[in-house]
């Protein structure tokens, strides 16, 4: 979709270059008590929430009732504007800001239902639920996060027309001009009892991981470069148009490392980084990594200032608190003190004024998934798949394989067997014996991922399994085997371990990490380093995701811009029936120097 430059200037002109007004007519009265004593002082707070992932309601629609975890966290929007109200309430509704760091539109069946069931983008069509529930939430400004391009451009111009607040994103540039594709940054006033008003800044950065995971809907359209050196670039200029502070929204965790090795030149988690390089940035709301960081402090190396960042937890389970300390000095408003917290929504009910808001649209996702598809002969379930070949991953790889065939059997490669790759996405999915409704296929594959055909030789696969093994912890002969302690090496999530249909294998997990896989066989015999084979490999892994060997340079056969999910679903559906006795094998297996864990 070409950029509406004429658009996004005129956007800008009231978001990225203007200033929004968000100030209070007074301040809280131990504010009025210290003017009176000389003291100019002015305190506010910036509410902050990230990677929401389509939540509104405190509901899990793959497993149709609230949502749970081991820990008991509650989700949604709806939690999250009580404790919003809550703040308000205690600071005074003018004497905060509201903004998320990214990751909005997607992630759950109801997001998914808008973009594609009930496009927002359809003549006439719906507003996002996001969209609605952020704007009666009085949300301030947003950055992009990488998912907000996974239904395409199309779709997230529509997200972006419907939100009351601007969605920022100074490294998102179009491919042509490079310049800004969206407004980099907001300026909110926040007026106090001295005269002054305080300028707060708000500039967004999205991950430049998105030119490899949303490739097919950014190439030629969108460029991402690194988030220090877009950071660079604006920081000076916001402080240079009277910003007294700047707080950075950034869809990028603080690790300083990238899933995709060094395909890219730009760190994927890079908001540490921003701190630490680019002078003149007070506080940072971290995106991107799913990790709760209440209060983390990174030193300025050019000036020695700590700069606080702060994370709060995925899909709404926490809000970030900055609270802002200002001291007026020598003619302007200088940072004091800041700080940071998270508070926790299973603390509180869900705001009836949101649910009541999106009640309709919530009941229609819950009708849509319970639609029964078909029938299954056997239960399946992965709580065992990170550690033991079971059916359901048997039941991704064969559908992609089947689907994949079909697609290549009028072309060269059609005598070219196929091999498939999946992962366990979610621990808690389960297929039941007798009807399969939507929902049960949709919550084995929760990621917007599609599908894609590359061709590998055996011995790039040897290498592919040999780096996915990374996943186990190295435990020796003899020593107990605990299923919970013994995959996610490193912080490896449980979607970069894949496992691969087609052929045997086994992963000696006394072995170190480089050297574990072997018995690799192709229909009984050894695998042949030059055997050449069909890969069906989802688009994230194909693009780099998760840094995997081989895969991303190899030669493109085929690609399908459906998800997996939306692929499961019509298999099943023409099918009408599971039976897992028709695809279920065991090909791999953990062992110990020969002898199996399991």
């Amino acid at each position: 979709m070409p950029l509406n430059r004429r658009k996004f200037l005129e956007k800008s002109a009231v978001t990225g270059a203007g200033v929004a007004l968000a100030g209070a007519v007074s301040a809280p009265g131990a504010q009025a008590a210290e003017a009176k004593r000389g003291a100019k002082r002015y305190a506010f707070t910036v509410l902050g929430t990230t990677d929401l992932h389509g939540n509104v309601f405190n509901w899990d629609y793959f497993t149709d009732k609230e949502f749970d975890d081991k820990d008991h966290n509650d989700v949604g929007l709806a939690k999250v504007s009580t404790l919003v109200n809550r703040v308000r309430a205690e600071k005074g509704r003018r004497n905060t800001l509201l903004i998320d760091a990214g990751d909005t539109i997607q992630g759950t069946q109801l997001s998914y239902y808008y973009a594609k069931v009930d496009p927002i983008t359809a003549e006439g069509g719906p507003v996002h639920p996001m969209a609605q529930a952020m704007n009666a939430m009085g949300y301030d400004a947003a950055a992009l996060g990488n998912h907000e391009f996974n239904y395409g451009i199309p779709v997230l111009r529509k997200f972006e027309q419907q939100c009351r607040f601007p969605l920022l994103g100074a490294n998102a540039l179009d491919a042509k001009t490079l310049r800004p594709a969206f407004a980099p940054y907001s300026m909110h006033r926040l007026r106090t009892p001295f005269g002054r008003d305080v300028k707060v800044a708000v500039l967004g950065l999205t991950n430049p991981g998105i030119a490899i995971w949303d490739k097919a809907n950014v190439q030629g359209k969108m460029t991402f470069p690194g988030l220090e050196e877009q950071a660079a670039k604006w920081v000076p200029k916001l402080r240079s148009m009277g910003a007294d502070v700047v707080i950075v929204s950034a869809h990028s965790g603080s690790s300083g490392k990238s899933s995709y090795g060094d395909q890219l030149p730009y760190i994927e988690n890079a908001a540490g980084l921003v701190a630490e390089q680019v002078p003149g940035i007070d506080a940072i709301l971290v995106g991107h990594a799913h990790t709760e960081i209440p209060e983390y402090f990174v030193t300025n190396k050019e000036t020695g200032k700590q700069v606080v960042l702060s994370e709060p937890l995925k899909w709404g389970q926490r809000l970030t608190l900055f609270d802002f300390e200002l001291v007026w000095e020598k003619g302007c408003w200088k940072v004091e003190k800041v700080g940071a917290k998270v508070l926790n929504s299973n603390t509180v009910e869900e705001d009836p004024k949101i649910t009541k808001l999106l009640s309709d649209e919530h009941e229609k996702v819950v009708a849509y998934v319970n639609q029964v598809i078909g029938t299954n002969a056997a239960e399946m379930a992965s709580a065992e798949a990170p550690y033991k070949d079971v059916p359901i991953i048997d039941l991704i790889n064969h559908i992609q394989a089947d689907t994949v065939k079909q697609a290549l059997a009028a072309t060269e490669y059609a005598a070219l067997p196929v091999l498939s790759q999946a992962a366990c996405f979610s621990r808690s999915a389960r297929i039941p014996a007798g009807e399969v409704t939507i929902r049960d296929v949709a919550g084995l594959y929760v990621f917007e991922n599609t599908l894609e055909a590359r061709l590998m030789t055996g011995a790039q696969m040897k290498a592919y399994l040999e780096y996915s093994a990374n996943y186990f912890v190295q435990t020796a002969p003899g020593a107990p085997v605990d299923p919970a302690k013994l995959t996610n090496a490193n912080g490896t999530p449980d979607y970069n371990y894949d496992v691969v249909s087609g052929l045997t294998y086994e992963i000696d997990i006394a072995k170190p990490a480089g050297s574990r896989v072997t018995n690799v066989r192709f229909g009984g015999q050894p695998l042949a380093d030059d055997a050449k084979f069909v890969f069906a490999v989802n688009n994230y892994r194909a693009n780099g995701g998760g840094n995997f060997p081989h895969v991303a340079a190899a030669p493109l056969l085929w690609s399908n811009s459906d998800e997996i999910r939306n692929t499961m679903i019509a298999w099943v559906k023409a099918k009408g029936s599971i039976d897992p006795a028709v695809f279920a094998a065991v090909d791999w297996k953990l062992t110990r120097e020969g002898t199996p864990v399991f």
